[in-house]
């Protein structure tokens, strides 16, 4: 929290020490939006503070995002999203800029997102019976916001990378493509998350082009991509398939039921290349669980505990 807060308007940060521990490191989100007050999202539950965000907060924040230029952040403006160092991303709504219908960049920004990046080392240990047999299993990831689709890949992926001497999994190569540098958290090109010693990162690179530049250069076998979902990642990913690369992929959506009617996932499924399903949920009494499913979409194991807070 503390490189969180370092990106952080004094006064806002300031604010925040006021939690206690608990809540600090249960936060999933904190949302500043100008002229209202600063909120807190601690394990699902909106917290508000009493403080009000002003203007002046707003710039100071923009300013530090992009070290005081912000040419440097004309593509980020331009996907409406920033990515710190740790893997935190930073959303931004205000005035969009238009050229020619698409969307150039925001300026006059009166909301931020923070979303707080986690890393739960031990995660991914109960999946592992039901995604490594012979060798590690096509696997598909599905789940809406903030139920942990991302921490649980990046434990995975450590996972893959390190093995697991216990349930005689060896080491494996390990590919990740970062497109949003919220997998790794990579600074300077080097992962910020623990990783074992198998693992190597493509960082702020688009999935499609990513996922084939992976497997001309680094040979892995295992490749790794968060948010799959365009035309062009159903196209790398069945190239990838097809080149013997076992895939590991994160993609929004409800359930098995929800992306099969999506027709770039749809085509994705029916050509049976995942062999495993792990559809993730966020109830208010149970908090996240997890229900696995096999290539036929059949339940594997449900109602799994899944720690991300």
């Amino acid at each position: 929290m503390e490189k969180l807060f370092s990106f952080l308007p004094k006064a806002v940060s300031d604010q925040l020490r006021h939690l206690s521990h608990a809540e600090l490191m249960r936060a999933e989100e904190i949302r500043i939006r100008i002229n209202r007050p600063i909120e807190i999202n601690v394990g699902g539950k909106a917290l508000f503070l009493s403080y009000i965000a002003t203007l002046e907060d707003g710039v100071q924040l923009l300013n530090k995002l992009s070290n005081f230029s912000m040419y440097t952040l004309e593509e980020e403006l331009k996907r409406g999203y920033i990515t710190i160092a740790g893997g935190h991303r930073v959303g931004l709504a205000g005035k969009v800029i238009l050229d020619g219908g698409k969307v150039k960049s925001i300026r006059d920004v009166g909301s931020f997102n923070i979303r707080i990046a986690k890393e739960k080392i031990g995660t991914a240990d109960v999946f592992a019976p039901f995604l490594y047999g012979a060798g590690w299993k096509h696997t598909m990831i599905i789940g809406p916001p903030q139920t942990g689709k991302t921490t649980l890949l990046r434990d995975i992926a450590r996972l893959i990378s390190k093995g697991c001497s216990k349930r005689s999994i060896p080491a494996c190569k390990a590919g990740i493509i970062d497109e949003r540098s919220e997998i790794a958290g990579c600074l300077n090109g080097i992962p910020q998350f623990t990783f074992g010693p198998r693992i190597d990162v493509l960082d702020s690179c688009p999935k499609a082009e990513g996922m084939m530049m992976m497997i001309r250069s680094m040979s892995p076998d295992v490749i790794v991509v968060d948010e799959a979902g365009s035309v062009e990642d159903a196209a790398a990913i069945l190239e990838a398939a097809n080149a013997g690369i076992t895939l590991l992929m994160t993609v929004h959506g409800k359930s098995l039921l929800d992306i099969r009617r999506r027709p770039v996932m749809k085509e994705i499924i029916e050509e049976g290349i995942f062999e495993r399903y792990i559809e993730l949920s966020r109830e208010a009494e149970q908090g996240n669980t997890a229900c696995i499913k096999d290539n036929l979409g059949k339940v594997i194991k449900s109602k799994i505990k899944v720690r991300i807070a």
